[in-house]
């Protein structure tokens, strides 16, 4: 069983910085790729962010260049780094873990961006 436990959420003007942090109960399987995910009210819950068991990254459109996820050593941990936060980013952050057979999900952080 994977715990997933979001961290580092939060209200912060626009144009600020957060820090999401994943910890997880357990070391992270090499099998499980990381993402972040949100979800904004009257929203589908979308990706964000990603890394690979190898440390290759993807990120949505609307936040590349402005938030940076990684893998903690020992990979018990993922973090998503967000700068130059805009109102839009408002949402529910998401931390998952997920390979062909196991999908697994925190229970969310609030990240509020005020104008």
């Amino acid at each position: 069983q994977v715990q997933l436990v979001e961290s580092g959420g939060g209200l912060v003007q626009a144009g600020g910085s957060l820090r999401l942090s994943c910890a997880t109960s357990r070391t992270i399987l090499s099998s499980l790729d990381m993402g972040w995910y949100r979800q904004s009210p009257g929203k589908q819950r979308e990706l964000v962010a990603s890394i690979t068991t190898t440390g290759r990254t993807t990120y949505t459109d609307d936040v590349k260049g402005r938030f940076t996820i990684s893998r903690g050593n020992p990979k018990n941990t993922m973090y998503l780094q967000m700068t130059s936060l805009k109102p839009e980013d408002t949402a529910v952050y998401y931390c998952n873990a997920k390979n062909s057979a196991q999908n697994y999900w925190g229970q969310g952080t609030q990240v509020t961006v005020s104008s």
